[in-house]
């Protein structure tokens, strides 16, 4: 497997600080985003943090364990999930935001999860500082919120909606295929004037892709590079790293929760990152910072 340098990029934010200067993220070292789900029906911990006080004891649990980003998420993108208002997903996120901004370090970087303009618009008003969004800008007046914002945006790759992507995942190359889908999304973002210093990419583990094409993803992932941008990782507890573990043929993995995963995902980070990917996306922060910790020191 091919070694890369992580690119030597550093993200800037002025949406949050709570002085005149620029917040700063460097991305040439190993970044962890922390996963807070507001949402009653995310496939991992649905239902856990959807009131404001529990979403901000786990997120200021997971900024403690060495997470710099909370990627907050008001709308479950598993397969086949039911689709939320836009009122819906305001009411979920944006307290969840405000709360975080007056109570937890201004140093921290919030990223919401989310693919609707206006829930992304009302959350940088509360302070957020990224844009991740699974559809990459595809909604409609997207594009255009991205360039009004000026904020880092997070282009993932995917096929079709949550509901149907399943059905897309047919790939002669998936590496190359990939590649050529995200490049055209950046591409479509950079033609309607969303700057390049603000565009991170995502393959997009658990999205339109089966256990082989993740499996050549991972194990491939330094061709990105080739993009010449950041790479967000995410793989925490999706259902390839069942597979994975199902694929031992030992009883004691045959029928793992999603909660069981955190280990061989730990593992999968690590990859990630030997290949050069900038950023962690992850539910369980503390088991993903003492692997690095250990890469970081043994390097």
């Amino acid at each position: 497997m091919k070694l890369h340098a992580l690119p030597k990029v550093c993200l800037s934010s002025k949406t949050a600080k709570r002085n005149d200067d620029l917040k700063k993220l460097d991305l040439s070292c190993p970044q962890i985003m922390g996963i807070l789900n507001v949402t009653p029906d995310s496939f991992s911990d649905g239902g856990q943090f959807n009131a404001v006080d529990k979403a901000v004891t786990h997120a200021q649990a997971m900024i403690d364990a060495g997470a710099s980003i909370i990627d907050v998420g008001g709308e479950s993108t598993r397969p086949n999930a039911t689709p939320v208002s836009i009122e819906q997903e305001m009411q979920r996120v944006v307290p969840v935001v405000q709360a975080l901004r007056a109570q937890c370090d201004p140093n921290v970087w919030i990223s919401i999860d989310t693919s609707t303009p206006e829930v992304m618009q009302a959350c940088v008003e509360a302070g957020a500082d990224i844009w991740n969004d699974v559809r990459a800008l595809r909604r409609e007046g997207a594009l255009a919120m991205a360039v009004k914002l000026d904020i880092p945006v997070i282009l993932m790759h995917i096929r079709g909606e949550p509901t149907t992507m399943d059905g897309l995942a047919v790939y002669e190359d998936v590496v190359s295929e990939v590649m050529d889908e995200l490049s055209t999304t950046v591409k479509m973002a950079l033609n309607a004037g969303v700057h390049r210093k603000h565009i991170i990419i995502d393959p997009g583990f658990g999205f339109a892709k089966g256990y082989e094409h993740h499996r050549q993803l991972l194990s491939q992932l330094y061709h990105l590079h080739t993009l010449n941008l950041p790479i967000l990782f995410g793989v925490s507890r999706k259902r390839f790293l069942g597979e994975v573990l199902s694929k031992t043929g030992l009883p004691a993995f045959a029928n793992n929760t999603a909660n069981e995963r955190d280990a061989v995902g730990m593992a999968a980070a690590l990859l990630a990152v030997q290949q050069g990917a900038s950023i962690i996306r992850t539910h369980n922060v503390a088991m993903t910072k003492q692997a690095l910790a250990l890469w970081q020191q043994i390097g």
